[in-house]
């Protein structure tokens, strides 16, 4: 259903079966997929790439050209999965010529006001709570939280399944299953229950734990504790993970929380 109050391109490519209310714009070079609905006053700019069964809602503006004084007009897009939702006044920008593209997943929420900058990825199934700033080229994996009004730092990785306290400063990488808070931000323990939410087993979650003991409550740096964690702690997916993150992390992983610097 196409409203004749909404403006559509005539080179946008839509599905037949999307709802496109009043009053929204879409671009050309667009594309969505069956069964999204567009809500009213939503910008849909040149770029867009939209998945299937997707709800945008009214005052939502995705794949404006980015914030980032060295985008010098190249082509570039916004690529938003299926069933993901996407609330009252986000903003998603197109990607430059870092890497192209800003992708969004699948089965994701992200609530009123959130923005999501140039080149970002971010995973399936995660939640960006209401006001979630996040800055150009970060990265978050599947199953990640973070909680209201947290600003996420250029850059920044977060790993699988972490949970992130609401008004948080992410200015380091955030390691898988971990949740992290305070400021500056530190580690606060695994994040036990999403993890059973998710059917980890309480095996799983115990080894976990054992890692992270190394990581973040032993006195050790960050190779002092790979070292000890790979001779003493038994091989598995998680452990694996955990190790590569930090291996590869660019901008330095948070740190075990210290009262002293509270």
């Amino acid at each position: 259903m196409k409203q004749p109050l909404a403006y559509i391109h005539p080179e946008a490519k839509i599905a037949p079966n999307v709802v496109i209310e009043p009053f929204a714009t879409i671009d050309k070079n667009v594309v969505i997929g069956e069964g999204t609905r567009i809500g009213s006053n939503v910008t849909i700019l040149e770029g867009a790439r939209i998945g299937k069964n997707c709800n945008i809602f009214p005052g939502a503006v995705i794949s404006a050209v980015p914030q980032d004084l060295k985008f010098e007009g190249e082509d570039s897009v916004v690529v938003i999965g299926d069933n993901t939702t996407i609330r009252e006044f986000v903003t998603i920008n197109r990607g430059t010529k870092s890497k192209g593209q800003t992708v969004v997943g699948n089965n994701c929420l992200l609530m009123a006001y959130v923005h999501v900058a140039h080149d970002c990825v971010v995973g399936n199934h995660v939640i960006l709570v209401n006001s979630v700033q996040v800055a150009g080229e970060v990265k978050i994996d599947d199953w990640a939280i973070v909680g209201g009004l947290s600003a996420i730092h250029q850059f920044v990785h977060i790993g699988t399944h972490v949970m992130i306290a609401g008004g948080t400063l992410v200015s380091k990488d955030v390691p898988p299953y971990v949740k992290a808070g305070r400021e500056p931000i530190s580690y606060a323990g695994v994040n036990s229950i999403g993890l059973r939410r998710r059917n980890f087993s309480n095996e799983q979650i115990r080894d976990i734990q054992d890692i992270y003991r190394f990581m973040f409550q032993k006195g050790l740096n960050n190779s002092q504790a790979i070292e000890r964690i790979e001779a003493e702690l038994t091989a598995s997916d998680e452990r694996d993970e955990i190790i590569l993150f930090i291996k590869n992390s660019q901008r330095g992983v948070i740190k075990g929380y210290n009262p002293d610097n509270s």
